[in-house]
């Protein structure tokens, strides 16, 4: 992990988030890609990664055809364990501070302008009550730490490569998916102090099955076809974020705006990945 180092009722599309009043110290924790930001993390870096030649352009192409079809069917364990071996052989030798550095310098060009408005209005909401956010991805800990910041969070949870003589060796530390996210919020809470009851937690993937079911309060956010399934058999909130806007313009103090409920991705998300697709094989073929 790095560190930078709502509740009785669940929140509806009119409600904001319950404030603590004095009661046990509270988070939320929010998956990374597809719920905070309209895009994967580590992909998002594919250009400036790719001028520094830390990649080649046919992985920049493997890399985008994988999330594509990952938006179109959502992620299940097959494809994520595919998605770490793919990570690990791309990062073998890489030197660290060379990609905290590219990160650094083009994180606010790069990352900033995919944050959902609805998810950072709700980052201000829960700050607003007095809980900490926790920012929570499968992507590297180099990457997620400083949009966490940027986002104000409080803590950051991440995948960690093994790293020796200042490079990546191809082997991870901790796997920051699946059951090791809700590993991992149980850790935190116990270091923090945070009933897990009274805690949040929000994600657009029914691999973070785990996570959401280790607090009281878990919502669906942009949901793939398994999660949005188990999210209404268990009454759980979903909610649709579509407005990626500029971090810059949302750091006033926040609105009390709503968010609005149902729908996952839906057909705006299936157009743009059949564009990207298009785009795709342009490229390759």
């Amino acid at each position: 992990m790095t560190d930078p180092d709502p509740g009785a009722s669940l929140r509806t599309s009119s409600q904001t988030p319950a404030a603590n009043d004095g009661g046990p110290r509270t988070a939320a924790f929010l998956d990374l890609d597809q719920t905070v930001i309209a895009k994967s993390s580590a992909l998002a870096f594919s250009k400036p990664f790719l001028s520094q030649g830390l990649i080649s352009r046919r992985t920049v192409l493997k890399s985008s055809y994988a999330q594509f079809l990952m938006l179109l069917s959502g992620a299940d364990h097959d494809q994520m364990e595919r998605m770490r071996t793919h990570l690990t052989n791309m990062c073998t030798g890489w030197n660290v501070e060379q990609v905290k550095a590219i990160v650094n310098e083009t994180l606010h060009d790069v990352v900033t302008p995919l944050v959902f408005a609805e998810a950072a209005q709700l980052i201000a909401d829960h700050k607003l009550c007095g809980r900490d956010v926790v920012v929570v991805s499968a992507s590297g800990e180099e990457i997620v730490a400083p949009i966490a910041r940027a986002l104000g969070a409080t803590h950051a949870m991440a995948t960690r490569m093994v790293v020796a003589d200042g490079t990546y060796t191809g082997e991870i530390a901790f796997y920051c998916y699946g059951e090791g996210k809700a590993q991992a919020i149980r850790e935190l809470a116990a270091r923090e102090g945070y009933a897990l009851e009274h805690c949040y937690a929000y994600s657009d993937s029914i691999t973070d099955l785990p996570m959401l079911r280790t607090v009281g309060h878990p919502a669906a956010v942009n949901p793939d076809r398994a999660l949005r399934k188990e999210a209404l058999a268990n009454g759980w909130p979903v909610l649709s974020f579509s407005r990626p806007v500029s971090l810059r313009d949302r750091i006033s103090a926040p609105s009390g705006a709503a968010m609005a409920t149902s729908a996952a991705v839906g057909a705006s998300a299936i157009a743009a990945g059949a564009l990207t697709y298009s785009l795709l094989r342009r490229l390759v073929f």
